[in-house]
């Protein structure tokens, strides 16, 4: 989801997640927090998941995962985006739970061990008194909301008594996914999906207003060096798309440049969903490491 600039030319409008254009319209009612949990939930159970609410220090973070998770030697845990984060160019939205969760259609559709874990203020807003609006505008990559999703998930690691893990994130949860990955010693894989890596080129590209107070993942890069990655970006996403992943793959080695697969026809949400086992493949056989053939 973009930043919200100060001013910012027509020219950049379609930087707006596609149903931003929606929200204020007389024709199209946004569902409110609670049906878009709802929702969320409702699907998660149609595949025989369950709703499980992760407290760590500071924040409670929602997860999805199968109500009696097996142990796994690796869990593949999925990241979801930044949410319903603005409701246009100038307004936050009051609660940043996703209209749409991506990540946890990606998720379901993984046929191994995998659990789906929100942004932290997703969901479960009322359960955290420490969320602000701050925390899904400009500090959403902030230190104390990665801390919390790195609690989360050596809670789920735990659950699945995996050793190893692998990260999925979509859009800004790319992000936190990179951020993640550069903090641990356990992750045996990075996949990213329509991800925002380097927020700081993005923005300055684009004249947004800076993400100030949030991490910047391509800051971490000399961290990632030794994890095995995958960058997917849609051909025609006009949100993120290259300009928020170039930046990012430029600053390893030449020779260490993580592999970058551009898919025609995809935008920022569409299709991602539908391609997701097809794309899963892919990343799986294209991992260099022999651990993750």
């Amino acid at each position: 989801m973009p930043a919200s600039p100060a001013t910012m030319p027509p020219r950049h409008a379609l930087l707006l997640p596609l149903l931003a254009g929606l929200m204020l319209s007389s024709c199209v009612s946004i569902p409110d927090a609670g049906q878009r949990s709802a929702s969320a939930t409702q699907l998660a159970a149609s595949h025989g998941w369950v709703a499980q609410p992760l407290h760590t220090g500071n924040f409670v973070l929602q997860a999805m995962l199968p109500p009696a998770p097996p142990a796994a030697e690796r869990l593949t845990v999925y990241i979801e985006g930044d949410g319903l984060a603005w409701l246009n160019r100038d307004t936050p939205s009051s609660d940043p739970t996703p209209i749409t969760p991506l990540a946890l259609q990606l998720a379901l559709q993984d046929d191994g061990p995998a659990a789906y874990l929100a942004r932290p203020c997703q969901y479960l807003l009322a359960a955290n008194p420490e969320c602000g609006q701050r925390y899904w505008t400009q500090q959403r990559f902030a230190p104390e909301l990665v801390t919390a999703s790195n609690q989360a998930l050596e809670q789920l690691k735990q659950r699945f008594q995996a050793r190893q893990l692998v990260l999925v994130g979509y859009s800004g949860g790319a992000a936190v996914a990179a951020l993640l990955a550069a903090r641990r010693s356990d992750v045996a894989g990075l996949i990213t999906v329509a991800g925002n890596l380097d927020h700081a080129a993005w923005t300055s590209q684009l004249a947004l207003t800076p993400l100030r107070g949030s991490l910047n993942a391509a800051d971490s890069w000399a961290q990632l060096l030794r994890v095995p990655q995958l960058h997917f970006v849609g051909a025609d996403d006009s949100q993120t798309g290259m300009l928020a992943v170039a930046p990012f793959v430029q600053r390893f080695p030449p020779s260490q440049r993580p592999p970058v697969s551009i898919q025609a026809g995809f935008g920022h949400q569409c299709c991602w969903a539908a391609s997701w086992p097809a794309l899963l493949h892919k990343a799986r056989q294209e991992w260099r490491a022999p651990a993750m053939q």
